[in-house]
C-alpha cells in the first residue's frame, strides 16, 4: 500500500488539499502521496519556534536522540525499503546509510551531555583584575533546514541531531523527490520525546516555503544542502542570518604511479558507482598518471563488472537507479558529447529509464562537460597527466573545492598533494568521500563557504556562545 503523509506544523499533522505523489524511480509505481504546506503554514511554523519554551535539559535532549537511535536499529529494514522505494537506491546502499544514521544519533546524543564551557582567569594581565569569565553555549531560536534528495535520512539526520543537541527548533524542507524518509523519521522523533515545536516539516513550492523561510528575518540560521545555483541564491536573499551551504563537488582521485592499482581500481569503483555515483563527494574525475593509465583502466573495468546493476530491491544489486529519467537521460547525453570529443566508453554507457550502466570511459578531454560540471551519476572518466605538478594543476581547475582522494604509496608526494590541493578534504589511500559522523565535513569555492558540518562543527553552528564574568 502507498504511504500517505503529511506535513508536520509543530509536530501536528497539517490537512491539505494539494498533494504530492512519489514514484519509484525504477517501476514507476506510485510508493505514497504527501499533502504540501503554504505560506501561511511557514510563517506559522517560525512563530512556534520562536515561541517554543522546552528549555530540554542535556539528559533530557540525550535521552531523544538516544531513543532515536534504538528505534532506527529496530526499523532498519522499514527505513531501508523506504529509502530504496523512492530514491532508486539499492538495499546494501540504503542499509548503509540507516546504519549512518545511527551512528549521527548515537554520537549527537554524547554531545549533548558535553559541556565545552571555558574558563578564563582575568589576573593574567596588568589591565585585568581579579575576576573570572565563563562561557556557555545556547541554542538558537529558529533554524531552517533545507536537505538534497540522495541521502534523504543521513543528511537530514545531520541537520536534525545536531540542532536537538544544541536545543535549536528546527524547521526542515526535506527534497520533493525523497520526502517520505524524512516524514517518517520526524514520526520517530516525535514517538522517542521530541516536542512537536522543536521541529516542523514542510514541503510546498519553493515561493510559497523555502524562499519564505529563507528569507524571514526571524530566522536566525539556515543550512542547505544542494546545488551551486540556489546556495548562491540563498547566500544572496537570506539576510543578516547564519549560513551553512554544502553545494556539491568535482571531486578528484589520483592515481599517481606508484599506486597499488588494484587498491586504486577498487577505490575508483566504489567511489564513482556507490550510491549510483549520487553523492556530492563522489569520484567526478579520476586522474591518472599516464604510463600506468592503460593498465589501471584494464583493473578498473574488471572491478566494474562486479557492478551488478538493475532492480533496486533484487540482494545482489550493487547499483541502482539515479533519482529519475531526466537525470539519466542529461548522463547519457554528457557521456554521448565526451565520445564525439573524442572519449572511449570502455564499459557501460547503456540506459534503460532512470537505470544507468556503471560507465568507464578513458581519454576523456578535459573540457567535456562531464567533467567540468557535476556529473551526479555513475561514471568513472579517466584523465591523464604526467607530472605531479600537473595533476594537482588539474584537480584545483575547477570552481568545486569540496574532497579528492589520493593512490599512492610515496609518502612525501602524498605530502605535496595535500598541501597543494584547494579543496576541504584530501584523503590518501582512500575514496573522497571517507569520514566519519563526527569529523569536520564541507568545502571551499563553490562547494561552499568553508563553514564545516559534521556533528560537532554543526552544534557550534546551532548554538552561540554567551561569555560572563564574576568576581570570584
Amino acid at each position: 500500500m502507498p504511504n500517505v503523509r503529511s506535513c508536520f506544523l509543530g509536530g501536528r499533522p497539517i490537512e491539505s488539499s494539494s498533494t504530492l505523489t512519489v514514484r519509484n524511480p525504477y517501476s514507476r509505481q506510485t510508493v505514497g502521496t504527501v499533502g504540501l504546506a503554504g505560506a501561511a503554514d511557514a510563517g506559522q511554523a517560525i512563530e512556534i519556534a520562536l515561541n517554543s519554551r522546552e528549555n530540554l535539559s542535556r539528559h533530557d535532549r540525550f535521552k531523544i536522540l538516544d531513543r532515536t537511535r534504538q528505534l532506527l536499529l529496530e526499523r532498519r529494514e522499514e527505513f531501508s525499503r523506504l529509502i530504496t522505494s523512492e530514491t532508486g537506491l539499492c538495499l546494501k546502499e540504503t542499509d548503509y546509510e540507516v546504519g549512518r544514521a545511527v551512528d549521527v544519533f548515537q554520537f549527537a546524543s554524547h554531545e549533548a551531555l558535553r559541556d565545552d564551557g571555558q574558563v578564563f582567569s582575568c589576573d593574567i594581565s596588568p589591565q585585568g583584575k581579579s575576576r573570572k569569565i565563563y562561557t556557555t553555549r545556547e541554542p538558537l531560536g529558529c533554524a531552517v533546514c533545507i536537505t538534497p534528495f540522495n541521502h534523504p535520512l543521513n543528511t537530514v539526520a545531520h541537520k536534525i541531531a545536531p540542532a536537538i543537541a544544541a536545543g535549536t527548533p528546527v524547521i526542515l524542507k526535506p527534497s520533493e523527490k525523497t520526502p517520505l524518509t524524512s516524514l517518517r523519521l520526524a514520526e520517530t522523533l516525535y514517538e522517542s520525546g521530541l516536542p512537536g515545536s522543536m521541529l516542523s516539516v514542510l514541503l510546498g513550492s519553493s515561493q510559497e516555503v523555502s524562499e519564505k523561510l529563507v528569507q524571514d528575518p526571524r530566522v536566525d540560521l539556515v543550512s542547505f544542502t544542494g546545488s551551486v545555483a540556489v546556495g548562491k541564491k540563498i547566500a544572496a536573499t537570506a539576510g543578516y542570518k547564519k549560513i551553512i551551504l554544502e553545494l556539491g563537488g568535482n571531486d578528484p582521485f589520483i592515481v599517481l604511479e606508484d599506486a597499488d592499482l588494484d587498491l586504486a581500481a577498487h577505490l575508483a569503483a566504489e567511489g564513482s558507482f556507490r550510491n549510483s555515483g549520487q553523492r556530492c563527494t563522489a569520484i567526478k574525475r579520476i586522474l591518472v598518471q599516464k604510463n600506468i593509465a592503460d593498465e589501471f583502466a584494464s583493473r578498473l573495468v574488471e572491478k566494474t563488472r562486479g557492478y551488478v546493476y538493475g532492480d533496486p530491491f533484487h540482494p545482489n544489486t550493487r547499483v541502482g537507479t539515479v533519482i529519475d529519467e531526466p537525470a539519466a537521460v542529461y548522463l547519457e547525453h554528457v557521456v554521448q558529447e565526451a565520445v564525439a570529443a573524442g572519449a572511449r566508453v570502455l564499459i557501460g554507457g547503456t540506459r534503460n529509464g532512470a537505470l544507468l550502466a556503471p560507465t568507464v570511459l578513458d581519454r576523456v578531454p578535459r573540457d567535456c562537460r562531464m567533467v567540468v560540471c557535476e556529473s551526479f551519476g555513475p561514471l568513472a572518466p579517466i584523465l591523464t597527466f604526467e607530472t605531479l605538478e600537473e595533476a594537482i594543476e588539474m584537480a584545483n581547475a575547477t570552481p568545486y573545492g569540496l574532497s579528492s582522494g589520493v593512490a599512492t604509496t610515496n609518502l612525501e608526494k602524498a605530502m605535496k598533494l595535500i598541501r597543494g590541493l584547494r579543496c576541504g578534504t584530501v584523503n590518501i589511500n582512500e575514496v573522497p568521500g571517507f569520514r566519519i559522523e563526527t569529523t569536520p565535513f564541507g568545502g571551499i569555492k563553490d562547494s561552499g563557504l568553508g563553514i564545516k558540518e559534521g556533528i560537532l562543527e554543526a552544534i557550534k553552528c546551532f548554538s552561540f556562545i554567551k561569555s560572563y564574568s564574576l568576581p570570584w
